[in-house]
């Protein structure tokens, strides 16, 4: 299939993208990786007038590791992420769930912030974005404000962004002392979309007993979510805690959507048996911090 015919430019600022995105109106729409765009564009589920190719914006490209956290510019692929050490070390969710992203070609390509801004509920990013608490900075013609997740996702492929505006990068706070976390998901082919996956985390005190326990999945919700799992566990050491309670307590919190590949019941089986496995993982690995 063909996408419908658009208009296209390729500004070399920041100033320069906003400016034609102000001057092209709604029916411009901005373009980093394209890997969610194109198809779209293909299948003509998304007919933009016009597409601003930011890829010669300069700045973007950054991947910014401190003490704090993680800033992951608008134009860091995929596979940059993957690999970046200092990244991996500060917030590890960040490796684990871009491992999961598709197939490698996509990762080559794709972009970290595009799939965030996308706001796909099955992608993997949206979900460690919320997760970790992070926030975006998005950029219009009027300065840069920061938008924390919950107030950025307001539906399935819809953010609260409007008008002329770029998200230029995507801030994942550093992982906090005693924790640790896992990532899992399950699809019916490798790189396919999951029909459920979990991130969590598990923070432990000086004892090894359970202080927190936090989950956010994909392709269960319309919106990523964060449930707080912390009642099943508390208090418990984390060689003997109870993380199936933890896993029977996230299927009540969860409300997912049946489709052609998974039923509403079988995901939630998932989130179960899913969050059961991460959180084991991820306490032991708050044991070895």
């Amino acid at each position: 299939m063909k996408p419908a015919p658009f208009g296209y430019a390729d500004p070399t600022s920041l100033g320069e993208a906003l400016s034609v995105l102000q001057s092209e109106g709604e029916g411009a729409k901005v373009m980093a990786g394209g890997q969610s765009l194109l198809p779209l564009l293909s299948m003509r589920l998304a007919s933009p007038t016009t597409l601003v190719d930011i890829n010669r914006v300069p700045d973007l490209d950054a991947v910014v590791v401190s003490d704090d956290g993680v800033r992951v510019g608008a134009l860091v692929r995929h596979v940059d992420l993957l690999h970046h050490a200092g990244a991996a070390a500060v917030q590890p969710l960040l490796a684990r769930a871009t491992a999961n992203v598709a197939h490698p070609a996509i990762r080559n390509r794709g972009t970290t912030v595009g799939s965030i801004a996308h706001a796909d509920p099955s992608g993997e990013m949206t979900s460690v974005l919320a997760l970790t608490g992070g926030s975006v900075t998005v950029a219009t013609p009027a300065g840069s404000s920061v938008v924390d997740w919950a107030d950025f996702f307001v539906g399935p492929l819809e953010t609260s962004v409007h008008g002329p505006a770029v998200v230029t990068d995507a801030f994942f706070p550093a992982l906090p002392a005693r924790t640790g976390t896992a990532f899992e998901e399950i699809s019916r082919r490798k790189g396919d979309y999951a029909v459920c996956g979990a991130g969590v985390t598990v923070t432990l005190d000086h004892d090894s007993r359970v202080t927190s326990a936090r989950a956010s999945y994909i392709s269960v919700g319309l919106v990523p979510e964060v449930h707080d799992l912390t009642e099943a566990v508390a208090g418990q050491s984390a060689d003997t805690a109870d993380w199936a309670a933890a896993g029977a307590l996230a299927r009540t919190l969860v409300d997912p959507d049946g489709d052609l590949h998974a039923s509403a019941d079988y995901r939630r089986l998932l989130v179960g048996v899913l969050t059961e496995r991460t959180l084991a993982r991820a306490a032991q690995e708050a044991q070895n911090r």
